[in-house]
């Protein structure tokens, strides 16, 4: 069977003054190609996974460059159409030590706010597929975004695909009349595993479990009982101590059986940016090649090496990640 992975998302311009400037002192900015999913597919084919993106972008030279971006992982950009409207930035402010980061968005009239559910033949789209990756972001993009997503995902459920669900909730999003949670609640109903914790369970089914260890586990029972599509819960912890010192770590629930990563302290960070998607590609990339316990491993050394790379995307190869997992994280110069 083949091990294709299909996402479906916005292709988005990030724009950011250099190094850890605020707007107000800087004249130039950097750019940098990305967008939630994006970062996810970029990542796999960089780990020399099979990968195909579902978008629309600009019909001009910035579409152009951002089809041209994507082709360079060698990812399959078949099903990125392009219409009239503007591809969609968002400009970032890069923290540092007790600075938070800040971001400000401008995307909700862009061309991926515009994609028709007509324009995609999900049944082609999806075929040969084995994971169909989506997040909460881009249902709250647009009505559009939404119906596309849900056909995509009907289409996948008669087909039998696993699906992957990080229902990441924006609040800033969901601009065009419908309940943010209750549309991300009917959207799992289509997936098979989760990528969330305590903060996503209970925003989609409007509980108040905590997050613990204990709280995690009836979260998750809780979860797979409304929807019993699901059958994997994997949950990325990130403690902050400032801007410029994280550690990372990893627990899931799958059936009933309850597991955890050790923390990874990652200092100095370099950029936040994408982290989350890293730990969602690498625990693709683990489930198709290893154990749940040991694809959770994956995953969180994936996001703790992002940490480390500028930019949205992990660059990290399937080697670098196996090194960090397996102890290897102080650094040496290879020669």
């Amino acid at each position: 069977m083949s091990n294709k992975i299909v996402t479906f998302g916005e292709v988005i311009m990030r724009l950011s003054p250099p190094g850890n400037r605020t707007m107000k002192q800087s004249h130039e900015m950097e750019f940098f190609f990305g967008g939630t999913e994006l970062n996810v597919a970029s990542s796999l084919a960089t780990m020399g996974c099979d990968v195909r993106h579902i978008s629309s972008v600009s019909d001009d030279f910035v579409g152009e460059s951002a089809v041209y971006f994507i082709k360079s992982f060698g990812i399959d950009t078949t099903f990125i159409n392009k219409n009239e409207h503007p591809l969609g930035l968002y400009f970032l402010e890069v923290g540092s030590s007790v600075r938070a980061s800040r971001i400000a968005y401008n995307r909700l009239n862009g061309s991926f706010a515009n994609i028709k559910s007509e324009q995609i033949d999900w049944k082609k789209a999806l075929e040969g597929c084995k994971y169909f990756h989506w997040t909460g972001i881009s249902p709250g993009i647009s009505e559009s975004a939404y119906e596309s997503l849900k056909e995509g995902l009907q289409t996948a459920r008669e087909l039998g695909i696993e699906v992957t669900s990080d229902s990441a909730y924006r609040s800033n999003l969901w601009k065009y009349g419908k309940n943010g949670n209750e549309v991300l609640k009917e959207l799992v109903s289509y997936s098979t595993i989760f990528i969330g914790g305590v903060n996503e369970i209970n925003e989609i089914l409007g509980t108040q479990f905590s997050s613990d260890k204990e709280g995690f586990i009836e979260a998750c029972k809780e979860l797979k009982q409304q929807i019993p599509s699901i059958h994997k819960i994997f949950d990325k912890i990130r403690i902050g101590v400032t801007a410029s010192s994280q550690q990372t770590q990893g627990r899931a629930l799958v059936e009933d059986n309850y597991f955890e990563t050790e923390l990874l302290e990652v200092n100095p960070v370099v950029d936040r940016i994408g982290t989350g998607d890293a730990f969602a590609a690498g625990l693709i990339y683990g489930l198709i090649n290893f154990d749940d316990e040991k694809a959770l491993k994956f995953a969180n050394a994936a996001c703790a090496i992002k940490h480390t790379i500028l930019g949205d995307i992990n660059y990290s190869s399937a080697e670098d990640i196996l090194e960090v997992m397996n102890g290897d994280s102080g650094g040496r110069i290879k020669r």
